[in-house]
């Protein structure tokens, strides 16, 4: 089964956004800001793509989608980062509807195979266990005979952690919240064209069967001041509280992510 990952990596959609803008000028000078872009480089560099490299299972592809817009000195930096991945591939398109183009990106890496596809989304702020990949196709596998009822399933694991990185650290709480984006993933079947950005993340029970796998820590959801999700009125707090030691060895076994190297890197901005 092939398994797909889409990030979005500052791309300007049209819509798509809970943040509410004068003019789209007004959206790129938000989203390039250099303070905003240096945020974001330390948190892939430092969480996203480090669990995404020590893959149990390394066989995936993940599409890391910017805009045409974005500066050179971002896009070659980006590039650099990605350098050692085979996995990873970016993709530059033109400010486009958000749900239409992403569902285009990920159809245009999908193999014409008689096996279900699985498919996942994650903010560039997010990270997936370890051995993620390996697990979501373990499931998938125990789950074929139902999934074979109808054209999609989902699979969500839900435990993990909300997380904030620092110089000072990263600050979490424990979430076994459903149906979030990170370690929430979708069995398509192969006759259909559907993704899992048809549907809003927190919506996909609502049109398909769905199963939950809470056995073991799976996700991280980033939690900082950039996040859009941060800036709608209906956002809801979080407390976090500053890992010590023990706690950090977790997220290294887990995600391998260095908590070190967070202080180091967000030191530096």
């Amino acid at each position: 089964m092939q398994v797909i990952g889409l990030c979005r990596f500052s791309y300007p959609a049209v819509g798509g956004f809970q943040v509410d803008f004068d003019n789209f000028d007004e959206k790129l000078a938000y989203l390039y800001a250099p303070a905003r872009m240096e945020e974001r480089f330390a948190t892939f560099e430092t969480i996203t793509l480090p669990p995404l490299r020590a893959q149990s299972d390394p066989d995936f592809t993940f599409v890391v989608v910017i805009g045409d817009s974005l500066p050179d000195e971002y896009r070659s930096r980006l590039e650099a980062l990605l350098a050692d991945m085979p996995q990873a591939m970016i993709q530059s398109h033109p400010p486009a509807k958000h749900r239409p183009m992403m569902k285009r990106i990920i159809n245009s890496v999908r193999r014409d195979d008689a096996a279900p596809c699985l498919q996942f989304r994650m903010d560039d702020d997010d990270a997936v266990a370890i051995d993620f990949v390996e697990r979501l196709r373990q499931v998938a596998t125990d789950v074929r005979d139902l999934a074979a009822r109808d054209a999609l399933l989902s699979i969500d694991f839900n435990r993990g952690f909300i997380a904030r990185p620092s110089a000072n650290g990263i600050a979490t709480a424990e979430t076994t919240a459903p149906y979030q984006t990170a370690g929430l993933a979708m069995m398509v079947a192969p006759w259909s064209n559907q993704t899992i950005m048809n549907f809003a993340h927190n919506k996909l029970h609502q049109n398909m069967t769905t199963v939950t796998v809470t056995d073991s820590i799976m996700m991280l959801r980033g939690h900082n001041d950039f996040n859009d999700s941060r800036q709608g009125p209906s956002a809801k707090p979080h407390k976090l509280t500053l890992m010590v030691a023990g706690a950090e060895a977790v997220l290294k076994d887990r995600f391998d992510i260095d908590a070190d190297a967070v202080r180091r890197a967000f030191s530096a901005l």
